[in-house]
């Protein structure tokens, strides 16, 4: 295994998105660097929600890298980095693509995995470019529960969300693998995947996504933005990232941002 990432492991912090962010902020980024904290206090889901979670119980790290691209051309990174954990979680727990896919591993638009409709991780990811020309410093957090889900849901106490855990993907016999092995074969993985993404773009990752993608086909809507809920039936993703989905007369394509993807009930 080869990782050519700086690493920082630390006890306790308030969000490693937020240490990584304040050094970006004041130019201290030279390297890659990943930092992982065995307990997040503040820890930050999307669109400032709080990631809450057991330390004994998840995962959760977070990874600055360098793309020689602009912001505008980032977009389906969230989407890359879905792609990147399932890579990462296969190589950890000795699975193959067609076993994660069978036990129910899926994609959801634009930044969660789901194991059976159960949300299973989240990605959070932020930074920028300081000024034009320069490299785009993202800063990729990620959230993953590792065992007891039921735990982690009653814990979070919010009617009609189900959890899912790594652990749920293994054979009875099984056991999980060791954090810091499976924390450096995800950024192993990171930093594959990166590396051909700031090459080629997302558009050679377009299908791959589109094996993964939980709502394919379904009857669903878009909430968020203050904005009246669009519906139509989920499409799959453009070149971009963008969700297609399909209405009447028309298919539109939808950008990430501070919006919810849900199924129509």
């Amino acid at each position: 295994m080869t990782v050519n990432c700086i690493l920082e492991r630390v006890t306790e912090t308030r969000s490693t998105n937020d240490d990584l962010l304040e050094r970006w902020r004041a130019g201290e980024l030279i390297d890659p660097v990943a930092r992982i904290a065995h307990k997040q206090t503040a820890g930050k889901g999307r669109a400032g929600r709080t990631w809450l979670a057991n330390p004994k119980d998840s995962i959760c790290f977070s990874m600055a890298f360098p793309f020689n691209r602009s912001p505008a051309e980032l977009t389906g990174l969230s989407l890359l980095v879905g792609i990147a954990v399932i890579d990462g979680i296969a190589k950890a727990c000795q699975l193959d693509m067609p076993q994660l896919h069978q036990a129910g591993l899926r994609l959801k638009w634009p930044n969660d995995l789901l194991l059976n409709g159960a949300k299973l991780a989240g990605i959070l990811i932020e930074g920028g470019q300081a000024k034009p020309g320069d490299p785009s410093w993202m800063i990729v957090g990620v959230g993953m529960n590792l065992s007891n889900a039921n735990a982690i849901e009653q814990n979070l106490g919010q009617s009609g969300l189900k959890v899912g855990a790594l652990e749920q993907l293994l054979r009875p016999e099984a056991c999980l693998p060791d954090i810091e092995y499976l924390w450096l074969t995800l950024l192993e993985s990171f930093e594959m995947h990166f590396k051909k993404f700031d090459q080629f773009g997302f558009a050679s990752f377009q299908q791959d996504w589109m094996k993964w993608d939980a709502f394919a086909n379904q009857k669903v809507y878009i909430s968020g933005s203050s904005k009246e809920p669009v519906y139509g039936i989920a499409k799959g993703i453009d070149t971009n990232g963008a969700l297609l989905l399909e209405q009447a007369d028309k298919t539109i394509a939808i950008y990430a941002g501070d919006v919810s993807l849900r199924i129509q009930s």
